[in-house]
């Protein structure tokens, strides 16, 4: 069960809908009807069933507590899995304890509300562990900080995992042309959802001093959303001749094929799928710490202190300029994508957890 319909929550939902359907499990994805999550889903013969939600809260939050409740009971699951956190709020509330539920926050309500707001999340957070068997951290850093905000609900760790099969290292200028983004020349890319959450504000800010310092590199933001219109039309870099606004793409693999470095300029994450991916398709990754980041880049990029975009430019500078250092950090990322955070594993890992839970053997 989710809201999010796209990106990273979407993906991950999806992968595990198909895995655990090739185990011979009966699995429904309860989301909103339109996106890609209901399309790719139905597409690939999986039951969908419409639930209409806001992505924040709202005074529709009864009208979809309620709705959810009748979806479930024409179901009636075996077990819940709540993903990301208006399904969190919502699904809890209508099932209250009565089936197996799992959590899966993929970044906590609190780390992206504000004020009285977030005392609010922090509270409900604690509150609900009562209806919450199971909480699914896809991080350490996840983890801690819900410990830390008094979350007392069993939990596991479970990193997001890619498709390392489809997502691997191939030919830079072949994707350069299949795209193209013209010769061959320091190249970084950004993909997300444009919100301020994904910081690419800061990248932004962060690209003159790139300039500086590699005066033919070039910026490709992949990705649209709600800060995209504000961000073309007001910020100074934004209309700058070396930065490209691609606007949204289903399949950002070439992008990865195309990049000397991978940037994520997040201001909070779970754990976020772009640098896996960067990993698996063979390129180096710079990101600032939040949630996950060291976690998942480990030997393969740079991690700078968050908001620090002087640290940003500097180490996405010093990868463009020599691609023997990204060339050798992308070799490194991609045996970690290999061996630790494959779609797979991660995959079978959830499965486990589930399949136990549905028996009884986690209390």
């Amino acid at each position: 069960m989710t809201q999010p319909v796209e990106a990273g929550v979407a993906a991950v939902v999806l992968d595990l809908a198909v895995a655990q359907r090739a185990r011979g499990w009966s699995v429904v994805v309860v989301c909103p009807p339109t996106g890609w999550l209901a399309d790719r889903a139905r597409g690939l013969g999986i039951d969908v069933r419409a639930w209409r939600a806001t992505r924040g809260p709202s005074p529709l939050l009864v009208k979809e507590v309620v709705s959810l409740r009748r979806v479930l009971a024409r179901l009636a699951p075996d077990v819940v899995h709540l993903h990301s956190s208006k399904a969190g709020l919502a699904g809890r509330l209508a099932v209250r304890g009565r089936v197996p539920t799992v959590f899966q926050p993929h970044l906590w309500s609190f780390q992206t509300a504000r004020g009285a707001l977030r005392a609010v999340s922090e509270v409900w957070e604690r509150r609900a562990s009562r209806w919450t068997d199971l909480v699914v951290c896809v991080s350490d850093d996840e983890l801690v900080i819900g410990r830390d905000a008094g979350v007392s609900a069993h939990a596991e760790v479970v990193c997001n995992g890619v498709d390392t099969d489809r997502l691997r290292p191939r030919d830079s200028a072949s994707a350069r042309a299949s795209l193209g983004l013209g010769p061959a020349g320091p190249l970084a890319v950004c993909v997300g959802r444009l919100a301020v959450l994904k910081g690419q504000d800061q990248l932004l800010s962060a690209w003159p001093e790139v300039l500086a310092r590699v005066p033919d590199a070039r910026l490709v933001l992949v990705g649209d959303g709600p800060e995209g219109h504000g961000w073309r039309g007001s910020h100074p870099t934004a209309d700058h001749g070396s930065v490209r606004w691609w606007g949204h793409s289903d399949d950002p693999a070439p992008f990865y094929t195309a990049a000397d470095v991978v940037v994520l300029p997040s201001r909070a994450e779970g754990m976020a799928l772009v640098p896996l991916e960067a990993m698996a398709s063979g390129r180096p990754v710079v990101a600032f710490d939040v949630g996950g980041v060291r976690q998942s880049v480990g030997d393969a990029g740079a991690v700078v202190r968050a908001g620090d975009v002087g640290a940003l430019a500097a180490a996405v500078a010093h990868r463009l300029a020599d691609p023997a250092l990204a060339a050798a950090e992308g070799g490194r990322g991609r045996q970690r994508a290999e061996l630790l955070f494959d779609r797979s594993r991660m995959a079978d890992q959830i499965a486990t957890l589930v399949d136990e839970l549905a028996r009884g053997r986690i209390s």
